[in-house]
């Protein structure tokens, strides 16, 4: 069987993301409904009569590539996270980012189309990280997609938050001098919630304090027996 051997893509948009590192992005869309993002598009791709009729639509899928992971190569097994990290399976029962192609499929809700320019969609529930390239979008249709007897292999249902949540009275003090403070609480919670951590770090840390760089600040933490406390949240210096 004879196939193409120059098939190429071309990014017909770029994510916006609140996510600008690997470490604590969800790992599946819609866990963390307040990761709010834009899907901004790019010439010759930014003509708003493509968008027509997708107001209709409460979801879309994202098509997009795992730019950040093409330099690694692919792996025939991987390590999912929700084995633990610890035992492997075929790269085509995961979703993980080393795949032959590096795509990844990601169902996000549609909460604005602006018309722009540039055309936008505003989306929540990313799990994408900022600057990630998109291939392509397509409606989410209910009745195709949402298959009632689906089974979910080694991952038949969401992960559940195992974190409380708290802040300190530094972090709190920054929550209430930034504008949408409430917004950014929101998002921080629930990211952390989820315990980004690797799977055998879980468990009580009191003096391991971890960073992530997340919707432009540094937030640090630590994860102690009554749980995650959010130490501080800085600005990131943009130099």
């Amino acid at each position: 069987m004879e196939t193409s051997q120059d098939i190429r893509f071309e990014p017909i948009a770029v994510m916006r993301s609140p996510f600008e590192e690997k470490f604590a992005v969800p790992r599946q869309s819609g866990l963390v409904p307040a990761a709010t993002g834009e899907v901004v598009f790019l010439p010759p791709f930014d003509d708003s009569a493509m968008l027509q009729g997708l107001r209709g639509f409460s979801h879309i899928w994202l098509t997009f590539v795992f730019d950040r992971c093409v330099g690694q190569g692919w792996r025939a097994k991987v390590r999912p996270p929700r084995l633990g990290g610890n035992r492997e399976v075929g790269v085509w029962a995961s979703r993980s980012p080393f795949r032959p192609n590096f795509l990844g499929l990601s169902a996000v809700r549609l909460i604005e189309v602006v018309s722009g320019p540039p055309p936008r969609l505003r989306v929540s529930g990313v799990d994408l990280l900022d600057g990630t390239p998109i291939l392509d979008i397509k409606p989410y249709l209910p009745y195709a997609d949402a298959i009632a007897d689906a089974v979910g292999g080694f991952a038949p249902a969401a992960p559940v938050s195992p974190l409380p949540v708290t802040f300190s009275a530094r972090a709190e003090a920054t929550l209430a001098q930034i504008d949408d403070g409430a917004s950014l609480r929101s998002l921080i919670s629930g990211v952390l919630a989820l315990d980004p951590r690797p799977a055998y770090r879980r468990g009580a840390e009191p003096d391991r304090v971890y960073g992530v760089r997340l919707a432009g600040r540094n937030v640090r933490w630590v994860v102690g027996e009554a749980g995650l406390q959010v130490l501080d949240l800085d600005p990131i210096d943009p130099d």
